[in-house]
């Protein structure tokens, strides 16, 4: 299978960025990490590493920060374990972390086969050279998902929380009502820039998760009221997303945009149980 990969690195109001994209046919793929102040975020892609290992070689890197455990963002960890460096990460996933990974044939082939290294739990605040930071838990994408505030900076990194404003696709553990919960809660905190680990540097990221948040709930409220109207979830999935995207088909539907729909019509029906 032959990929294109390209990266690049640039400086962003004192953080350096760097964005590894992998292409494939009409499918295209990318994730960043970040540097500030000594604390590295998140590592990049195994399938990168030869592209992400010059860009942590030129960096004083103190300590290493993980947004959640998925492999696009921990597939250089343990090569970043053998320079002696600390790694953090929520405790939800350590175990799993410190095991060869598992998961799908198509996952290995885009991001590739993921190292064990062995990660520290992180705490609710950790400090680097000069500020202090919060760790806000900001599950629904995955359930250890983290993001991390710099106090000193007003800037917030946010692991997959963003991506994109208006989603058309989720993997099918993902958690709707739950991601809405935790964009609810990040934007009581006190930030304007934000970066994502996807769509990069926001410079209005208060406001572009705002905006995501709107999209969420006005696709919440259509789902339940079509679903209160007898449809089922196939066809207000057809409704809602007549267009079919690739990554669904080379995922063998992993990726979908029924598992949004299944994800808030559960919730719902959870709910209802709980109630009787």
């Amino acid at each position: 299978m032959l990929f294109k990969k390209n990266f690049k690195s640039e400086l962003v109001n004192g953080v350096q960025m760097g964005n590894g994209t992998l292409s494939f046919q009409n499918i295209k793929l990318n994730v960043h990490c970040f540097f500030i102040d000594g604390v590295l975020i998140d590592t990049g892609a195994k399938s990168l590493e030869r592209y992400f290992k010059p860009f942590f070689q030129q960096l004083e890197i103190d300590k290493v920060v993980i947004t959640h455990f998925h492999e696009d963002h921990t597939g250089c960890a343990s090569y970043l374990q053998k320079l002696q460096l600390p790694i953090f990460m929520d405790d939800m996933m350590i175990e799993y972390c410190r095991k060869k990974a598992a998961y799908p044939i198509y996952r290995q082939l885009f991001w590739g086969r993921r190292g064990p290294f062995q990660a520290e739990p992180i705490s609710e605040t950790f400090y680097s050279r000069n500020g202090t930071w919060r760790v806000i838990k900001t599950p629904g994408h995955a359930i250890d998902h983290l993001a991390f505030l710099n106090h000193s900076t007003g800037q917030l990194f946010t692991g997959d929380l963003y991506c994109q404003e208006k989603t058309k696709v989720i993997l099918r553990e993902e958690d709707v009502p739950m991601i809405i919960e935790s964009i609810k809660k990040v934007i009581t905190y006190d930030f304007d820039e934000v970066f994502c680990s996807h769509a990069g540097y926001l410079n209005n990221g208060r406001s572009a998760l705002k905006q995501k948040l709107e999209y969420l709930l006005k696709l919440q409220g259509n789902i339940l009221k079509l679903y209160d109207e007898g449809k089922s979830p196939e066809e207000i999935n057809n409704l809602l997303f007549p267009k079919k995207y690739p990554i669904t088909h080379f995922s063998s539907g992993e990726w979908d945009s029924i598992h949004i729909i299944n994800s808030i019509i559960n919730q719902k029906l959870n709910l209802t149980s709980l109630k009787k």
